[in-house]
């Protein structure tokens, strides 16, 4: 999932508007927007990695697997639910390392994002930045 300009600026504003812990780490806070196109843009990025070529790219054309559209997982976290789209394969041999599979709360990874968030990485960073930490 690719971040536009446009989302990334409905996140700054949610940020700069929030005034109360509910607005940054409600239903619909602003942290947990982060945190969920952060987790969704790593899983994107490691089935890109697992299948050796980028999404739309010609180079993946009988290749005997493929993407073969996004399964919905809910994630626990001290805060409440997240939901995530995790992306699949067509052979089923894809197993993310961010978020594993049946893994259903939030571990460590969490307090990377917000903290690298913090220290004024945009999303974009973030969503390469954890996989290398």
């Amino acid at each position: 999932m690719d971040l536009t300009p446009e989302m990334i600026d409905q996140l700054r504003a949610d940020l700069k508007n929030a005034k109360t812990y509910q607005d940054l780490m409600g239903e619909n806070g602003a942290i947990k927007k982060i945190i969920k196109a952060s987790l969704e843009g790593m899983l994107d990025t490691e089935l890109s990695e697992h299948l050796g070529y980028e999404k739309y790219s010609s180079t993946g054309r009988n290749t005997g697997n493929s993407r073969n559209g996004k399964t919905h997982k809910t994630l626990k976290n001290d805060n409440g639910e997240i939901e995530l789209t995790v992306p699949r394969d067509r052979n089923s041999t894809f197993d993310p390392v961010v978020v594993k599979k049946y893994e259903r709360t939030l571990g460590p990874i969490e307090d990377k994002i917000i903290s690298m968030y913090a220290k004024g990485m945009t999303t974009r960073d973030i969503h390469t930045g954890v996989l290398w930490t």
